[in-house]
């Protein structure tokens, strides 16, 4: 039998730490709303901070919730040429195909990221696309088999890793295609002069009563593939069905190629594969009770949630932006941060580099009330180039997200937009150009936690374009560099960068990056 006693002072315990707990949440994160950039008060303490460049090269990109595909071209970076592959499942493994099996159409769709604007009178509805750049400018687009197996496990990790595939791979992949293209319409708007159409996807149907039904879905790339290949890959080839692992031996995949198109920019879009499929339309014979043979109409689909690797070609890159991350200030950090996603580049930030200036602090007690690292956009280097809706802040000693990232818990409509305190979110000029200003990151948390326990680790700082605020994982560098061997998955997701003002001395007082910490004095 348990104390009663113990019992109602474990309880008061409980309720006391929640209590508290929940006051220091409502502090951090609705005072801290409250406090805005009107900090009332409060006295104001300046840090110099040294960031310098760093260059990723190629990277793991296998398994992205997001991936790239297609061709845009950054004046500032250079120009991106994004492939895939992908391993299929069956939805159902071992399906009965019953006799003289003939197939009627196979169609692949992959969903774009939409939002519905118009729900016109007919019935009919208006989309507008998020994540493509380049709008409708045409590409080239040719899907094949694959001929590449992509294993689950690596064996040179004793089959206890998983088997890691990164962005400079796509000579393997092309070189290992087999056959003829599978999306071979003659209509070139699904293959030599592929666009991302922004339209619904409309498709009628017509019973054998002659009933007509219209089938209304939102936009996506919709590829009409070759229906003999299915046949004889899917339909003649059951002893190949009865289980996942069995199929995707004999049928390793497809392999998305992109080219360029004479005259055309070329554009790209954000997709996420994993919602895509296959969808085999075919007609078998049925017999009934009366001996009758009739053909009815049955389906086969194919997801695209096996392994997959998104490839990246990089081309005419910008000499400055070359020059900047393979030779990086180390020292007095450099003068202008290029950030870029895919196969690209990072900046390493590093706090309190004057020597005892983190013991001065500690020694005076203040109350940290907000911290910051206010980055300003280089407007001029970036006048012709998309910006990143956002950026992202972790620990890059150790490859984990900071403090504040943890303890944000605000969401918003569009996931992208979610912790917002913490951050990251690109401030905009709304009365000139509505051109980028500022990324600002609050990182009250980890400086209050510096600053108050001494022996926590004043950590190097990661920051890097971010496609997904919500993903905190992170991928393999294909070569370690001197600070890591990893980055943030998020920004391998982005084939965006943006330029910042660094902190080297040269940069103008206004614009050069530091560390702004507001605190109050112990009484």
């Amino acid at each position: 039998m348990y104390n009663t006693s113990f019992i109602k002072k474990a309880l008061l315990l409980v309720i006391s730490i929640t209590f508290l707990y929940s006051c220091d949440k409502d502090y951090n994160s609705i005072g801290g709303n409250l406090m805005g950039d009107n900090h009332f008060d409060l006295l104001q303490y300046t840090s110099p901070v040294v960031a310098h460049n760093q260059k990723t090269g190629p990277v793991a990109s296998n398994n992205l919730a997001i991936n790239a595909l297609g061709i845009y071209d950054d004046p500032a970076f250079g120009k991106t040429t994004s492939h895939f592959a992908t391993q299929l499942n069956l939805d159902v493994v071992a399906p009965t195909i019953g006799a003289n099996a003939i197939v009627d159409s196979v169609y692949l769709s992959v969903p774009y990221f939409s939002t519905l604007t118009t729900t016109n009178t007919d019935g009919s509805h208006v989309y507008e696309l998020d994540s493509i750049y380049g709008g409708t400018a045409p590409i080239k687009l040719s899907v094949y088999e694959s001929g590449y197996y992509m294993r689950d496990l690596d064996p040179l990790g004793y089959l206890q890793q998983s088997q890691s595939y990164f962005t400079d791979q796509n000579t393997v992949f092309d070189n290992a295609k087999i056959g003829s293209r599978l999306n071979n319409s003659t209509d070139t708007k699904q293959n030599d002069a592929f666009f991302f159409n922004p339209k619904e996807i409309v498709q009628t149907t017509t019973a054998t009563d002659g009933k007509v039904t219209t089938t209304r879905s939102v936009p996506a790339m919709r590829l009409k593939l070759n229906s003999t290949f299915f046949a004889n890959k899917i339909l003649n080839a059951p002893d190949k069905l009865v289980t996942n692992d069995v199929f995707k031996d004999y049928f390793r995949g497809l392999y998305f190629k992109v080219e360029n198109v004479s005259g055309s920019a070329g554009s790209m879009a954000m997709l996420n594969f994993k919602a895509g499929k296959i969808t085999i339309s075919y007609r078998e014979d049925s017999t009934d009770a009366n001996g009758v043979t009739t053909k009815v109409q049955k389906s086969i689909d194919l997801s695209m949630t096996g392994n997959s690797v998104s490839l990246l070609d990089q081309s005419g890159v910008n000499g400055t932006y070359s020059s900047a991350i393979n030779n990086p200030n180390t020292s007095l950090g450099d003068a202008n941060l290029y950030l870029k996603g895919g196969e690209g580049s990072m900046a390493v930030i590093n706090l309190f580099n004057t020597p005892g200036e983190l013991d001065l602090i500690r020694s005076k007690g203040w109350l940290i009330n907000e911290a910051n690292l206010v980055f300003s956009i280089d407007a001029s280097k970036m006048a012709n180039s998309t910006e990143p809706n956002r950026v992202y802040l972790y620990d890059l000693t150790h490859n984990i997200p900071v403090y504040d990232y943890y303890t944000d818990a605000t969401s918003a409509a569009n996931a992208k937009n979610s912790k917002y305190i913490f951050s990251g979110l690109i401030n905009k000029e709304a009365v000139t150009n509505g051109r980028g200003q500022t990324y600002k990151i609050r990182i009250t948390n980890q400086i209050r936690n510096l600053v108050k326990h001494a022996d926590s680790t004043n950590v190097k700082l990661g920051l890097v374009v971010t496609e997904s605020i919500g993903d905190a994982s992170f991928t393999k560098l294909k070569t370690a560099n001197t600070f890591s061997t990893k980055v943030a998955k998020s920004s391998v997701m982005s084939p965006l960068g943006t330029i910042l003002y660094g902190s080297h001395p040269s940069v103008p007082e206004d614009k050069r990056l530091k560390l702004q910490i507001y605190y109050t004095k112990p009484n």
